[in-house]
Formats: C-alpha cells, sequence, structure tokens
C-alpha cells in the first residue's frame, strides 16, 4: 500500500495565521504548470484530489492534504510560481505567503520540487532552491512529464541535472511520469524515510485502506500542458 493513498483535503488558507497545528509536512513546489497537481493526483492515485486547472498558476492557496487518521503527517500543495494572470496585488500575497511559509514553517520537514523534464533548473527553480538551501531541509525534485522524451533523453537530462545540482546539498533527483506512473516507488521511498522520525506509526500509513472522503481543491496547473 502506498503511502499517498489515503491523503484526503483538510484544509486551505490563505493567511499564515490560519496554518493548522501540524507534527511534519511535505510541501509540493514548482512552477505554475510543471505538472506539479498532475503528481498529487497520480501520487495519491485520486483523479481530482488536487484540482488540475486549465490555466495554469490557479493554486492560490496552501491546501494541506491529511495522510493519516491522527491528522499529524501532511502534504501541502503551494501555490505554483513563474505564471499567473492575476492582479499584482494577488500575485504580491502568493510572494509573500510562500515565502514566509518556506521561512517560518517548523513542522516543514522537507519539499518535493517539480520541474518539467524538458524545461530544469529554471532561473526560478534555481531561486527557489537558493533560497530554501539555509533551511538545512532535504529537497527532492521529480522531473516530470519524462514520457515526452525518449530512455536514451531521460538519462541524458538526468545525468545533467544530478550535475549541476552539486552545489545544492541535500538536493536529490529523480524521474517521474503522471501518465505512465513511472518514479512513484522512488517518491514513496524519499516520503517514508523522510516522516520516520516523526510518527511512530509510519507502518499505519502504508497498511490502512484508501479513504473515500477525498474533495476537489481549486487549483492547479494547465492540464494541456501535463
Amino acid at each position: 500500500m502506498s503511502i499517498f493513498q489515503n491523503a484526503r483535503f483538510f484544509t486551505t488558507v490563505n493567511h499564515l495565521k490560519d496554518l493548522p497545528p501540524t507534527r511534519a509536512e511535505i510541501a509540493f513546489v514548482g512552477r505554475s504548470n510543471a505538472g506539479k497537481s498532475s503528481a498529487i493526483n497520480t501520487l495519491a492515485n485520486h483523479v481530482r484530489l488536487a484540482y488540475v486547472s486549465k490555466t495554469p498558476g490557479r493554486t492560490q492557496h496552501i491546501n494541506f492534504f491529511t495522510l493519516d487518521k491522527t491528522e499529524e503527517c501532511y502534504l501541502v500543495d503551494l501555490p505554483g510560481y513563474g505564471y499567473a494572470e492575476v492582479p499584482e496585488a494577488v500575485r504580491t500575497h502568493w510572494v509573500q505567503l510562500l515565502g514566509r511559509y518556506l521561512q517560518t514553517r517548523q513542522s516543514l520537514i522537507g519539499l518535493l520540487m517539480i520541474m518539467d523534464v524538458r524545461h530544469p533548473l529554471k532561473e526560478l527553480d534555481r531561486r527557489m532552491l537558493d533560497f530554501f538551501r539555509d533551511s538545512g531541509k532535504p529537497v527532492h525534485i521529480l522531473l516530470s512529464k519524462a514520457d515526452k522524451l525518449s530512455r536514451q533523453e531521460q538519462a541524458k537530462v538526468l545525468s545533467a541535472v544530478r550535475q549541476e545540482l552539486g552545489e545544492y546539498p541535500g538536493v536529490s533527483v529523480q524521474l517521474f511520469s503522471s501518465l505512465k506512473k513511472q518514479g512513484m516507488e522512488t517518491v514513496e521511498s524519499v516520503v517514508v524515510d523522510w516522516l520516520a522520525p516523526y510518527t511512530a506509526h509510519i507502518d499505519d500509513l502504508l497498511d490502512e485502506e484508501p479513504g473515500d472522503d477525498a474533495i476537489d481543491v481549486a487549483g492547479g496547473e494547465d492540464a494541456s500542458s501535463d
């Protein structure tokens, strides 16, 4: 049983003062058209756990998904960066919300960072890595949409990205495809390792039957680009 199978929507917040008390959080972050919502849905085996919009940049809030019945361990879907046809005041609020969350959230234990395998390590991705580096917390990169490339091209990109990440300690990377469900076991292993020190019931996260109370969340990436 996958650790993600019991993921269900918990709450959405638009201000740091409304963040729920948690023991451990793993956050998804990435450019607005990188396939972040599709990755969450694929890992959780829910078609619309995280809503995939036709307009990139629609995740405007911080969305929480609980992984267990004790409501101590969470996945967090953060607003995408790099694209959003919204008023400047809204964009500014997103930037401040995202930055403060990443800098101050004590229960955040690691980032799952989504990058399009065809366009990895863009300027904003590097800024995010630089911004988060001082936290000392791990980052695991999913090179999404790997099915768009041949196996030879995938291997070439993965090797190049690993080489470039040499300057970022604590950052790992893998290939991932929501369409082909490629790389799911690797993500699972990373998340289990991250959560193990924070919960005495890590096996329960793997043994429970999937819940049926997941609901849609407004926000996500461009469905046509996934």
